[in-house]
């Protein structure tokens, strides 16, 4: 994994030296966070360029949804939904990523000016992804997935969720690579929600460093996803995915912290300032040790210091 500021770096896309914020924009109707507020073209192609203003360094554009349950869109209307705002966002010059499980959404994506493609199921759903990715060269996100939730949270069920994350991810990629993808250009993903339980995803959070000793770039999408509706939920139970937009915002600070590339969020002020703030802390541990003070070292220290209380 090449280096910067210790998140690694992916080509072919711009390089941050911190954690990067990836703005989310669902051209569906039924999202569980926005559905429908976005599915017009023009209200889309606006909302990307409203998120990069808010911070953004790349918005992932994607036309189906992915929650439990949802049943998939077919090809003709997710390339409907998807190509028109990611060709008018390039028009802006917006760094793009594509958000499906289609090849022939990839490649007309990627023809429109999309730089990136995230997959969800990391090329499973659709054998010819890989060779498409390869054979245009583009960065690819490899998220872990045990298959479609139709139906409730599928294979939920692990002994050790981190090892058999990292395990099953460590296989994917590998398959990926050898479908020509090359290494400096793949991103993981931990499929936080995907086939998993509260606890799963908090335990995943808390041991990205096993992640990123896979040793590629680690994408965190933790963006208003049920973990912390029932981190969050009271009496009346968990809020709604727009209430969980400041528990994201602390998620973002984390992941940032502990070396994640990018974070992928709905809102994106709050975790654009998140970052930062991370990435400042990070330069202060860094720094050189500021001067001693003397009168500390040698014994003349005053009784009642400045700023006591």
């Amino acid at each position: 994994m090449s280096n910067q500021s210790g998140r690694g770096r992916v080509a072919g896309l711009p390089a941050w030296d911190r954690c990067a914020v990836m703005g989310v924009v669902n051209v569906t109707p039924d999202s569980f966070s926005d559905g429908g507020r976005w599915f017009d073209t023009t209200a889309a192609v606006k909302h990307g360029l409203d998120l990069v203003t808010e911070g953004a360094d790349l918005v992932d554009v994607g036309g189906e949804s992915t929650r439990p349950g949802a049943t998939r869109v077919d090809e003709a209307e997710e390339l409907r939904r998807v190509v028109p705002v990611v060709r008018g966002l390039a028009s802006e010059g917006v760094t793009i990523s594509v958000d499906t499980m289609r090849a022939s959404v990839a490649e007309q994506a990627l023809a429109a000016g999309a730089a990136l493609v995230n997959d969800v199921s990391g090329g499973l759903a659709d054998p010819a992804m890989i060779p498409v990715v390869a054979d245009a060269g583009a960065p690819f996100v490899v998220m872990h997935w045990r298959g479609f939730l139709q139906g409730g949270n599928v294979k939920g069920v692990y002994d050790d969720v981190v090892t058999e994350v990292v395990d099953e991810l460590h296989a994917r990629v590998e398959a990926v690579l050898d479908g020509g993808i090359a290494p400096d250009r793949v991103v993981i993903d931990p499929g936080l929600g995907f086939s998993k339980e509260a606890g799963h995803d908090l335990t995943l959070l808390a041991h990205l460093d096993r992640l990123l000793g896979l040793g590629h770039p680690v994408l965190v999408a933790a963006s208003r996803k049920r973990f912390l509706g029932r981190v969050l939920a009271g009496p009346e139970g968990p809020p709604p995915a727009r209430e969980r937009d400041a528990a994201t915002a602390a998620v973002s600070a984390l992941a940032a912290q502990a070396g994640a590339w990018a974070v992928r969020v709905h809102e994106v002020r709050a975790t654009a300032d998140a970052v930062r703030v991370a990435r400042a802390v990070e330069g202060a541990r860094t720094a050189e040790p500021a001067p001693t003070n003397p009168a500390l070292t040698t014994g003349n220290a005053p009784s009642s210091p400045e700023g006591a209380r």
